[in-house]
């Protein structure tokens, strides 16, 4: 029996992403009720990079994808386009400067706040009922090729499982970059944040081929829950249609003939 690709996705306003270790596919419902659709290869592959770079390499190539996207794609409205988001962002990077600077915290209460403090921005994102409804859609998509059987609308490998490792990896990093000077700290900082998201990479990888693993299944408690009751929500049967034409497209491009190859099933980046 053929291995099936590993694929990846990323709910938008509108629609659904689904992407395999080299191409991408994009599907929205217009403003008309129609279904548009758009693919084609990955301007950045996780798979080609060094195993050492590919878990960082697998979140630029997401985030490359995303002017992609908005040539191929015009109508499709991307989760961060919204300007609440950019509020929380910003919100949250005051919050965070204005907590470090307190006398009576901790420091290590101090950094671990702050870690809370920064997924805020993610969550706000996701409280749209539409986004949460295409996140949910795209779950049972992917989740339902996988298996085999469908499958409901929480994924064992959703990006949310991400929190609980950034959460211990940002909280740990924070208090190592306090060590530097002064006059370093904010370069500290910096160098702390790229390798809390790296090391946060590579300990949702281990989770995921540990699932039965108590640590692993701590630092996906968190994933879980946002998942239950903020992150998604019951697709519509219209949701549903617009994330299996971007599945369907995604592995029409992943398959042999048309480019990708049966060891990419190995490689290919999580959900």
């Amino acid at each position: 029996m053929a291995r099936k690709v590993r694929l990846g996705g990323m709910a938008l306003e509108n629609g659904v992403l689904v992407h395999g270790p080299r191409h991408w596919a994009c599907a929205v419902r217009t403003d008309e009720g129609e279904v548009a659709l758009a693919s084609g290869l990955k301007p950045v592959r996780a798979v080609d990079l060094p195993p050492a770079i590919q878990g960082p390499g697998r979140l630029a190539e997401v985030l490359a994808l995303m002017p992609t996207i908005r040539r191929a794609l015009p109508e499709a409205r991307l989760p961060y386009q919204r300007p609440g988001v950019l509020g929380g962002v910003v919100g949250s990077a005051v919050a965070v400067r204005r907590l470090r600077r307190s006398r009576r915290i901790a420091p290590a209460v101090q950094e671990t706040v702050a870690a809370l403090v920064s997924v805020v921005p993610a969550a706000v994102a996701m409280r749209s009922s539409e986004l949460a409804a295409y996140h949910g859609a795209e779950h049972i998509s992917i989740g339902s090729y996988e298996h085999g059987t469908p499958r409901p609308r929480e994924h064992e490998r959703c990006g949310s499982h991400l929190v609980g490792p950034i959460l211990v990896t940002s909280a740990l990093g924070g208090l190592v970059a306090r060590a530097a000077p002064p006059a370093a700290r904010p370069l500290a900082r910096l160098v702390a944040a790229a390798g809390s998201l790296s090391a946060s990479v590579e300990l949702f990888s281990w989770m995921v081929n540990n699932e039965r693993n108590p640590l692993a299944r701590a630092l996906a408690r968190p994933g879980h829950l946002l998942q239950e009751h903020v992150l998604t929500a019951e697709p519509t049967p219209d949701q549903l249609e617009v994330a299996e034409a971007a599945l369907s497209e995604c592995l029409r491009l992943e398959s042999p003939a048309d480019g990708g190859t049966p060891d990419d099933a190995e490689k290919a980046p999580p959900a």
